[in-house]
Parts: C-alpha cells; structure tokens; sequence
C-alpha cells in the first residue's frame, strides 16, 4: 500500500476523527435538560401551609363587657344560613352554673360534643382551667377529671417539697398555698365536681339555635369559620361573671385588691380563664395570632 492510499475501512468510526464541536453540543444540550428537570422541580414543590402556628380565639378577654358578648353571640347565631355545611358549625356552648358530668348529657343532647371547659370554683382562689376531650357524656368528662386528679396530686406534692425546701418565709407560704389549691382541686375532680361550665360543640345552626334556648345554657357562640380544634383556643365566660371579665379574685399570700393573685399563682399553674377574646360591641373576635402557651390541662 502507498503513502498516497487512503486507510482501510475498519467498519467503526475514527474516534481520533471526531470534530470537538460535537462534543460540546452534546454536553450543552445534557445540562439544558438538567436544567429544565431542576426548574420544573421548584416549580412543582407543594407550598407549605401558611397559617401552621396561627391560632383562632373564640369567646371572651379579660376586661370584655359580658352583656356585649351574651348579644353579639345571639346576634351571630341568629343570622347563620338555615343550611349550614353537612359537617355542622362549630360553637362555643356556655353554661349559667357549674354542672357535674352527669349533668351534662340532658343539656347537650342532639349536639355532639368535641370537649369540655372546667375548673374548680374555689372560693377567693384562682383555680387552672382544663379542656377536656368528650365525645362519649359523661364517661370521658369523669375519665379526664380523674386524670386531672392525678396531675393535681402530683403538683401538690412537688409544692410541699418546694416548702419544705425553701429558706424564704414568704416563698414557703405560696408554696404551701399551692400545695393546699392543687391538693383541693385533685379531691374536686376525683370526686366529679360541679366544675364544668362550657363545652364545644359541632351541630347544624337549627340544632345550635335550639340548644341556645335550653335550661341551663347561657348562650351558644357559633364559629363558622372555625375548621380545626387544634388551631382554636376557646375562652368562656365563666358562670360567676355577670357584668366584666375578669380573673377571680385570689386571696392567697400576697394577693392584692386587684384580685390578681400572687407569684405564687405561676408556681400553681394557674391560668387566665379569659385570656383571649373578642372585640366589645362588634360581636366575637376571630383573631388569627400565633399562640402563646398550650393549655397545659387540654386534652386532660
């Protein structure tokens, strides 16, 4: 074979050959698909919920006038549509005295329950207030009061330990003071006290509008815009309170004319039973905020 004769055919392509702007054509046109995959990725990805974190508030706040919130109530219950949603609306059932858990199925009838609002009405003493899961009336108001029995035993006995520890005369008082209010509520609910005094409730608007004219019923608070419990803190009136909200007067160490109460309250676990609420005059306040504590007696 010459020098002049061109290569023989070997059936396959001379790599050695290839022109290098292939090359790169096919590398461009691989990150371009890359490219688009990535983008349509991002723009697919589900968007996280929004309002994880924020809280609706149903009921009243400390300093609300009680005769503004009793009609703004009524007036929202009376102008529901005659057909609600098949699911119902939520509502905010408020009772004219504390009831035991046996009293509670002849007032709720018909109206199926999600939980109940309790404390323990002790005379010139700030008491927790507790939500209780109730589905099934009374048996899981009483299996819950009993539960908060047991928590309430074991404060109490942390509150003595606290006393006893303590070298401040003051600081051991409000121990002590604790230890007496949490040893108190514990017999209350283990017992089944007159200690309940609303409930949550989710019925059509013919049931609420009926339920509101029942003996022993103060008035019903629908919240229609309410879809979550987990996202809704529930803040009634208490029974005692007729013309302002406020925390019940509290006369242990140190307490002052206000009615206010002492340190030693946190040290209880004492909470505001109307710490969240509604705007007076215009009707109840759905305020989306971000929550501020869990109620630490929610769910028993």
């Amino acid at each position: 074979m010459s020098a002049a004769d061109p290569p023989p055919a070997t059936g396959r392509p001379d790599r050695a050959g290839r022109p290098g702007w292939l090359v790169w054509v096919a590398l461009l046109a691989v990150g371009a698909v890359l490219l688009t995959a990535g983008w349509a990725g991002r723009h697919d990805a589900p968007v996280g919920d929004r309002t994880v974190g924020e809280v609706t508030r149903v009921g009243v706040a400390t300093g609300d006038p009680i005769p503004g919130y009793l009609r703004a109530a009524a007036s929202e219950l009376a102008a529901l549509p005659a057909t609600g949603t098949p699911s119902g609306t939520y509502a905010l059932v408020s009772f004219d005295a504390y009831l035991p858990p046996g009293g509670l199925p002849a007032v709720l009838a018909g109206a199926p329950v999600a939980e109940v609002v309790a404390r323990v009405p002790l005379p010139d003493r700030q008491t927790e207030v507790v939500h209780l899961a109730a589905q099934r009336l009374p048996q899981d108001v009483v299996a819950g009061m009993a539960a908060v029995a047991d928590r309430k035993d074991r404060e109490a006995a942390d509150q003595r330990t606290r006393a006893a520890g303590s070298a401040d005369p003051e600081l051991r008082r409000g121990y002590d003071t604790g230890a007496q209010v949490a040893a108190a509520e514990a017999a209350a609910y283990r017992r089944g006290c007159d200690c309940v005094y609303a409930a949550v409730v989710r019925a059509v608007p013919a049931v609420l509008r009926e339920l509101a004219g029942r003996s022993g019923v103060r008035v019903v608070d629908p919240a229609p815009e309410v879809g979550r419990l987990d996202r809704t803190v529930f803040t009634p009136p208490l029974p005692d309170q007729r013309d302002v909200v406020r925390p019940p007067a509290d006369a242990g160490p140190g307490a002052t004319g206000s009615g206010m109460g002492d340190s030693s309250e946190a040290a209880r676990g004492v909470i505001d039973p109307s710490p969240g609420g509604w705007a007076a005059g215009v009707g109840p306040r759905r305020a989306a905020t971000a929550p501020t504590s869990p109620d630490s007696g929610r769910g028993g």
